[in-house]
């Protein structure tokens, strides 16, 4: 089976994609692995990729593309995948589908976690990180006995810039500008599926796994 996963940040997308790619037994490919493989294997795409990480720019879409081309011709995608943090914008949607033509295939389903921006900023505001060993805890969800002291290793415990509510804000604003018509796009190729994202994660994993189950899954 070949798959999409998408939804805002903090939805669950890198947790769930573990989880379904394990019960679909095919690989989980995000664009951050692919990313990562190619810059420390100094591949000529990982070279070119690497010159605008390190000015600062955006990776082009037309390189991010050719390394998900290069990943879904492994031999363990063969028979299907679960793509996590790709495709982002519609553009790059067109050309994954021009991309898997080529390779004489096509996406089956397209999974959204859906949750609502509150719960989002809900999840990722209540993160701590610790200074000492860098676990992640949570206010609500897995707190430490001690407020401010990690339960790990005693260390003073921090809210990253990324976790700050005006910041979750501003992530979800671009989400809606950028990602968010990818829901309309496969929407109208009739690929789309809803998974109520809320709850405890196995609720959700169990959601996702009963929905692929009607799409043959």
């Amino acid at each position: 089976m070949r798959l999409v996963l998408v939804g805002p940040p903090g939805a669950g997308k890198g947790t769930q994609a573990e989880f379904i790619a394990a019960h679909l037994a095919v690989p989980k490919i995000s664009t951050g692995d692919i990313f990562r493989a190619n810059v420390s294997q100094g591949t000529p795409l990982g070279v070119e990729a690497k010159r605008y990480m390190d000015a600062g720019q955006l990776v082009p879409d037309e390189v991010t593309i050719n390394m998900v081309r290069d990943r879904l011709a492994e031999a363990d995608a063969a028979d299907g995948f679960l793509l996590d943090g790709f495709p982002r914008t519609v553009p790059q949607a067109a050309a994954l589908d021009k991309l898997l033509v080529d390779m004489g295939s096509s996406l089956d389903l397209v999974l959204e976690l859906v949750v609502d921006d509150d719960e989002v900023i809900r999840r990722l505001s209540g993160r701590r990180t610790c200074r000492g060993c860098g676990k992640i805890w949570h206010i609500e969800f897995d707190s430490t006995s001690r407020e401010g002291i990690c339960d790990r290793c005693g260390s003073e415990l921090f809210q990253r810039d990324d976790d700050k509510a005006e910041t979750i804000a501003n992530r979800l604003v671009e989400y809606s500008s950028k990602t968010a018509p990818l829901v309309d796009y496969y929407g109208a190729q009739g690929k789309l599926v809803g998974i109520d994202a809320t709850g405890p994660v196995e609720d959700v994993t169990l959601r996702a796994i009963d929905a692929l189950r009607s799409y043959g899954g």
